[in-house]
């Protein structure tokens, strides 16, 4: 910030990224300033509906007041302190979440990215003795941007230049139970798969995927692990995507994974990351096998109790599945009337996608066409999140509100008019 107070330019602050910030991302023309609940604002003054929430992260949106107010005031009473030593904020967190999901122990970290580093070495401790290291993953999955993360991910295009892998991950199809078993080998210790693709293009996973692969893991000693980083904490309108999508499944109330990795919901803008690893393997990582300097502090656990308060008091899960069905809904309306542009609608709860037809019109040659998307709806005052050279993302606040839906909906189909006809 300035001295004086006054207010930067667009154009200043970008030079300051060109001159001091790795350019590690493709950044969107946008300069943003500040948020409150459901928008942000630009420093020219603009305002956007975010129907992004900083890809699924700002679960209660923008400048959340009950969770700038926990910060506050854990801050006044203890920021940090090491995992050396026990606080009550960490175990009530940690019962919060076994609660939510099944009999198992917490592991507390940053990001999801360091979730699901926790499961690897999870998998790679329990087949240890018997020189088992393989994980299966699926093809289009995205598991984080470390060196093993970006080994486990399912896309070429985060590989590229950093070969050579790292071993022991293979992947297989999405969605496709026989590819899962067609690819074990007698290194194989577990399997990774995510609820729904977020990265791939907002494609849920069947139930019949799910408890099949359960049983085959059960019939072959392997770890079935759950990245919950993106389709978790409420936004398909259940704790954990499997719950939802497994609603009504003769068997689907007992289906647990083996470990989950969670992030992004979990602190409403805060960086937490956690793991839960279920009952029988929760002991797998005693002590001195993994670690971090900051995972689940004081601080960290106020958001996230923050987030889990209010998702209860104000029936968030619920406003999920309606929402969530409402935009669906009227996207595949959208969908309909426009059906030579827009080939599919996909996701559950707030984790929907549509996705443009490889011949839709109106699109300029060369960037890909979600980019090109989700630059007209910035002209129109919408945030999305692209996904996939043709997939755009909504991953809005939980607390969305029915207008706002309406609202973005409104923006969505008009420029999709101007576009495709």
């Amino acid at each position: 910030m300035r001295a004086d107070d006054s207010q930067v330019s667009a154009g200043e602050i970008r030079n300051l990224f060109a001159q001091y910030v790795v350019p590690t991302y493709g950044r969107f023309d946008l300069t943003l300033e500040r948020g409150e609940g459901r928008h942000v604002w630009d420093v020219a003054g603009k305002r956007y509906l975010d129907l992004g929430s900083g890809i699924a992260v700002c679960s209660l949106g923008h400048a959340n007041p009950e969770i700038a107010e926990a910060l506050s005031e854990q801050a006044r009473k203890l920021v940090h302190v090491s995992n050396l030593y026990h606080f009550e904020s960490q175990g009530r967190l940690a019962q919060r979440l076994a609660q939510e999901i099944g009999e198992g122990k917490v592991f507390f970290c940053n990001s999801g990215a360091e979730a699901n580093e926790a499961l690897f070495k999870l998998a790679r401790k329990f087949g240890h003795d018997e020189g088992r290291f393989e994980i299966i993953t699926a093809t289009h999955s995205f598991h984080g941007r470390t060196m093993a993360g970006i080994a486990a991910t399912g896309q070429d295009k985060v590989k590229a230049g950093f070969e050579p892998m790292t071993p022991g991950f293979k992947q297989v199809p999405y969605n496709d139970l026989a590819a899962i078993e067609n690819a074990i080998s007698p290194a194989t210790v577990a399997v990774l798969i995510e609820g729904v693709q977020g990265e791939g293009g907002i494609t849920p996973a069947t139930p019949e995927y799910l408890l099949g692969l359960r049983k085959l893991c059960d019939q072959r000693n392997l770890l079935l692990l759950w990245d919950g980083v993106q389709c978790g904490h409420f936004r398909t309108g259940r704790f954990q995507s499997f719950q939802r999508i497994l609603e009504g499944e003769d068997g689907g109330e007992a289906f647990l994974p083996d470990g989950i990795s969670m992030a992004k919901s979990l602190g409403g803008g805060f960086p937490i990351g956690a793991v839960w690893i279920r009952g029988p393997h929760a002991d797998v990582l005693g002590p001195g096998s993994h670690g971090t300097t900051f995972g689940g502090t004081p601080l960290a656990c106020a958001a996230a109790h923050t987030v889990l308060d209010v998702v209860e008091r104000d029936k968030l899960d619920q406003r999920a599945r309606e929402l969530g069905g409402l935009l669906k809904s009227e996207l595949e309306r959208i969908a309909a009337r426009f059906s030579g542009g827009i080939k599919a609608v996909r996701g559950l709860g707030l984790m929907i996608g549509f996705e443009f037809a490889d011949d839709a019109g109106g699109f300029a040659e060369g960037a890909p066409k979600s980019i090109q998307f989700v630059n007209r709806l910035h002209e129109a005052g919408v945030l999305t999140i692209p996904s996939g050279a043709a997939v755009v993302r909504l991953l809005p606040p939980l607390n969305l509100t029915e207008d706002e839906a309406r609202e973005g909906l409104a923006i969505i189909e008009s420029e999709l008019e101007k576009l495709l006809t």
